[in-house]
């Protein structure tokens, strides 16, 4: 580490008083002397379109993201990131379709465990809300790994000084004004990362020979690598993330908090425009990888944790050095920032005014102050795991697919009047049931269980494939689609997926949730009427938010669609 250039300790602690001076600057400005427990949540539900679509971009355009896909890259070859940042673009895209239908019957809800409270009860709701706590905390401690990454390489300070002062601004400047500073800050954070993936990249890849160095470095490279259509890369990053981004659009509060926080007519708008950006990005910043991997670069201590500072510190001069420090924290902030909303969002609501005060009885001012109290805890906490220094990439994936257990019960809770409480809750304790020996491999799969695993695996691609049809062009296409897709894929993947533990993992908790959701409804003869979870939810606090609206970016909270029509009874008669 020796002959990697530095930002000197003064440069960086500027840097830091810049960056976060900046964001509290900005949540100091929009923070009231009575925060609104709403507006602290979901900013009222009325968010333009604008700052709408940069959150969402800077959200999902994270630190972890942005290392996970380089190590991809490094790891894969060209193919890594192709497979990363498309997919998860895809993930960003199915929002749209089905978050149209959740705004339909939950227009002010706050967090989807909120709703499946009123759709079916207490214990669905505290499985929704259980897996998003793990998992913002998960993707909280994987910001303060690359950050801590980024600090220990780029300057004099060390892995922990980087994970706590880091922990520390963010939690700064989200404490005062929760959800609303999130999304504001994100909006130049940003333009910060966008435009620094446009210089930096170009930059290192002449700096490390440019064109040339495909030819020059090809020997570096196995023909696994070499190769545009790799099994290697298709089999454990490409397949475990498309059935991955299905379970993080849905079950991930981060991205349901803005659901509920846009304005209803400008959903697809939103999710389209964070589509195109997350995957350019993702894809582009994933590169830094490739360029590694074709230089004959080794990350330091052998952790690809360290290869995108590692790139920079060795490829770029002081100046965009300092431009690629902001880009890293900016990332790491807007995600990690996001992550402190969602769990505050997940105990105000679905802890506190749900289950310990009861909707009707709950304190805002006590909501307010929970979310705050919540911050701390989950930072102090996200610090404390990160010093475990775990591999990004394989965080992502297992939270991923520990998702996937509830994808199916929670779209059909959506769309199905005849889901139950025990039929979704039954079928995600069986999907995880079997998903962790599958998993983490605790059970042989040779023989008869191996066949049992790749049966349901096949299974698990004909669901994936057909709730991705659903949510665009309805249940006649999902049928058509998942039937061919399982009849199609049944020669090639049995036998043969149980060799690869975190695809089939992934598979059978779709295909076991799934099958164990559809029997035990069809079982029963109950009907739900999808009206009552508008009246079951909605704002725990009556102060008008039209205020706030206006401070976050939506200057015209009632203007109609361009059309007149009801974007939403539109889209779902």
């Amino acid at each position: 580490m020796d002959d990697l250039q530095q930002l000197s300790g003064l440069a960086v602690l500027g840097l830091f008083l810049l960056f976060f001076g900046v964001s509290l600057y900005i949540s100091l400005r929009i923070s009231k002397k009575r925060e609104n427990a709403d507006g602290y949540m979901t900013g009222g539900g009325r968010i333009g379109f604008g700052i709408s679509a940069a959150s969402m971009t800077a959200t999902w355009i994270w630190a972890a993201s942005m290392y996970a896909s380089a190590t991809s890259g490094f790891q894969f070859g060209l193919s890594g990131p192709i497979h990363y940042g498309l997919w998860g673009a895809l993930m960003i895209l199915l929002i749209y379709p089905f978050g149209r239908r959740i705004r339909q019957v939950a227009p002010r809800a706050h967090t989807i465990a909120e709703v499946m409270f009123a759709r079916h009860g207490r214990s669905s709701q505290l499985m929704l809300a259980g897996s998003n706590v793990l998992g913002s905390i998960i993707s909280l401690t994987s910001n303060l790994i690359a950050g801590g990454a980024l600090i220990d390489m780029l300057s004099p300070f060390t892995f922990t000084q980087g994970i706590v002062a880091i922990g520390a601004g963010v939690l700064l400047y989200t404490l005062w004004a929760g959800f609303r500073a999130s999304v504001l800050t994100d909006f130049v954070q940003v333009v910060f990362m966008l435009g620094a993936v446009v210089i930096i990249i170009p930059v290192v890849f002449y700096a490390a020979g440019g064109p040339a160095l495909f030819e020059t470095g090809a020997h570096h490279l196995t023909p696994q690598q070499q190769d545009f259509f790799s099994s290697d890369a298709f089999f454990n990053q490409g397949a475990p993330y498309i059935a991955a981004v299905l379970a993080y659009a849905i079950g991930n509060q981060t991205i349901a908090q803005r659901l509920f926080a846009v304005r209803e007519d400008l959903i697809k708008k939103t999710f389209v425009t964070a589509t195109v950006g997350y995957g350019a990005t993702i894809i582009g910043i994933g590169m830094l990888g490739v360029i590694a991997l074709y230089a004959g670069i080794s990350p330091v201590g052998g952790d690809v944790n360290n290869l995108i500072p590692q790139m920079a510190a060795t490829y770029l001069p002081p100046a965009l050095l300092a431009l690629f420090f902001i880009m890293i924290i900016g990332s790491l902030s807007s995600t990690a920032d996001a992550d402190l909303t969602a769990l505050a969002s997940i105990v105000m609501a679905d802890i506190y005014g749900q289950n310990i005060a009861g909707k009707a009885r709950a304190n805002p001012r006590t909501m307010v102050l929970v979310g705050r109290i919540t911050m701390i805890v989950a930072i102090t906490a996200g610090i404390f795991f990160a010093g475990s220094q775990l591999n990004i990439l394989d965080l992502l994936v297992f939270v991923g697919a520990l998702w996937g257990a509830l994808v199916f019960p929670v779209i059909a809770s959506f769309y199905w009047n005849r889901v139950t409480n025990a039929a979704f809750s039954i079928a995600v304790v069986s999907a995880l049931a079997v998903f962790l020996p599958v998993r983490f491999e605790w059970i042989d799969l040779s023989g008869g269980l191996g066949i049992a695993s790749d049966i349901l695996s096949t299974i698990g691609i004909g669901v994936v494939l057909g709730l991705m049809a659903f949510g665009f062009f309805g249940m006649r296409a999902a049928l058509i689609v998942g039937g061919i897709a399982t009849v199609a894929a049944a020669p090639v993947s049995i036998g043969f997926l149980h060799q690869y533990p975190v695809l089939s993992g992934s598979l059978v908790a779709y295909a076991v949730s799934t099958i164990v959701c559809i029997a035990i409804t069809l079982v029963s003869d109950q009907r739900f009427d999808f009206a009552l979870i508008k009246e079951r939810t909605g704002d725990f606090d009556p102060e008008d938010e039209a205020g706030a609206r206006v401070e976050a970016g939506d200057s015209d909270v009632d203007s109609p669609d361009s059309d007149g029509r009801d974007p939403v009874k539109a889209a779902h008669p």
